[in-house]
């Protein structure tokens, strides 16, 4: 096959080459893997490690729940375990996005109630905690101008207000219908 040359001034000449530059750098973006900022890689890496913690405390709170008799108590609880596995593979998959590394083998101290009470007061605190890091992430995302990052975790952040906005509800009912009161109302009803 011969090649067709252009004059060097022509019209298809300078078309083939700007042709031949935005090829290249399709190319270049495909060829380059995404690179992440190191301090969102590390903040990213402390949520995944807060999340982690929750879904261990979590998981442990709500079969607690279930040997004590409160099946209401255990499946809301274990929902909210459900949840933080997501957030938790969410957050992986961005890690591994930016080639960075999940840390995986890191927990924070796990805070196991020994009454209900406890238990919704630790979630309660570990919630807050969560909502004040993803604010604090979500400003760093906006900062490093990675807008993906910044949907993502306010989408977690949403969540994490829920976990809150339940467990305000339990102590609320707590303190309106007495302690005893509520746990009554966490047994469910055998099914007829």
């Amino acid at each position: 096959m011969n090649d067709v040359t252009f004059p060097k001034n022509s019209v298809t000449h300078l078309l083939l080459k700007v042709l031949n530059l935005v090829l290249s750098i399709i190319h270049s973006l495909i060829l380059i893997p995404m690179k992440g900022n190191n301090e969102l890689i590390t903040v990213l890496n402390s949520l995944l490690a807060d999340e982690l913690t929750a879904i261990n405390q979590y998981m442990v709170h709500s079969e607690m729940c279930e040997n004590w008799g409160y099946g209401k108590l255990h499946m809301a609880i274990r929902k909210q375990a459900m949840d933080e596995m997501h957030h938790a593979e969410w957050l992986i998959e961005r890690i591994i996005f930016f080639e960075g590394a999940p840390t995986v083998s890191k927990l924070n101290a796990i805070k196991i109630g020994k009454t209900v009470a406890e238990m919704i007061r630790n979630d309660s605190n570990d919630e807050l905690h969560a909502v004040n890091a993803y604010n604090k992430a979500i400003k760093l995302a906006r900062e490093v101008e990675d807008q993906v990052t910044v949907d993502l975790l306010t989408k977690i952040l949403k969540m994490e207000e829920g976990h809150v906005d339940w467990a305000e509800i339990q102590r609320a009912q707590i303190d309106q219908m007495g302690f005893e009161n509520y746990l009554a109302s966490q047994i469910e009803s055998p099914a007829s």
